[in-house]
């Protein structure tokens, strides 16, 4: 039985990682996936939090946006809008985005705008919340 799968995570930007993974756990709508080498295929929705994969033993961790996950037993495929590493967060500016966020909570918007402002404030969160741990 194998050990390890082939994990690529892509973000709109850039490539994130692609490499053998022996573990991979991740936000979905229905709670926390963990995926393992051999795991049943699936397409999945990613959630915006925190994603952790485990490689050569050590876990790496990072702060995700939306986006979907293609697992098949030999390989996953991680799609996400954004994906940071917790040194590459600018805390003070994911501060700022969190107030700005709320501020605009508190104004009256349409339905479209609230969503959006929803989201941008649960990316704040989710950023400033891997920061705080892995850092």
């Amino acid at each position: 039985m194998a050990t390890t799968f082939y994990l690529e995570i892509i973000a709109s930007d850039r490539p994130f990682f692609k490499g053998d993974c022996e573990m991979l756990s991740f936000p979905g709508l229905d709670g926390e996936f963990g995926i393992l080498p051999n795991h049943e295929a699936m397409v999945t929705c990613l959630k915006a939090g925190e994603l952790r994969f485990k490689v050569d033993g050590e876990w790496r961790y990072a702060a995700v946006s939306d986006g979907f996950v293609n697992v098949r037993p030999e390989a996953t495929v991680l799609l996400a809008d954004t994906v940071e590493l917790p040194e590459e967060i600018d805390i003070k500016r994911a501060e700022a985005e969190k107030l700005r966020a709320e501020e605009k909570l508190r104004q009256k918007q349409s339905i479209k705008e609230y969503y959006q402002t929803q989201a941008e404030l649960n990316r704040a969160m989710n950023r400033l919340k891997v920061t705080s741990k892995y850092r």
